[in-house]
């Protein structure tokens, strides 16, 4: 069984007939390339989220691994939330200098590791 998120993914792949959407990252504002596309719940699906939003695959685990699951439902729920919060407008800064396909692995960071 594939999951909701792939299934979705699947259904919104281009037809060789149709033109591809260009879609642009909410947090870094470079276009996302089809390989880079990954969908993020606002508010985590275990905190009872519902609404996805493409990202680049970098951005959205960058997200994940600066946070935890409740910041992003209580106060991280939103792209522009997430762009204000000092640690990724540092990390916005400098994925916004690489090329669009870009990607780097992210490391959990060392406060979530401690909790």
């Amino acid at each position: 069984m594939i999951g909701k998120i792939r299934q979705k993914l699947l259904t919104l792949e281009p037809s060789p007939f149709l033109k591809s959407i260009e879609m642009v990252c909410p947090i870094c504002e470079r276009l996302i390339p089809e390989a880079q596309k990954d969908a993020h719940h606002l508010v985590p699906k275990s905190k009872g989220g519902k609404t996805t939003e493409y990202l680049h695959r970098i951005c959205h685990r960058q997200i994940h691994a600066l946070f935890s699951e409740t910041e992003l439902a209580v106060k991280l729920n939103t792209a522009a939330a997430l762009q204000e919060h000092p640690e990724m407008r540092r990390f916005i800064r400098w994925v916004q200098s690489k090329p669009n396909h870009f990607y780097e692995k992210s490391r959990k960071s060392a406060r979530l590791k401690e909790n």
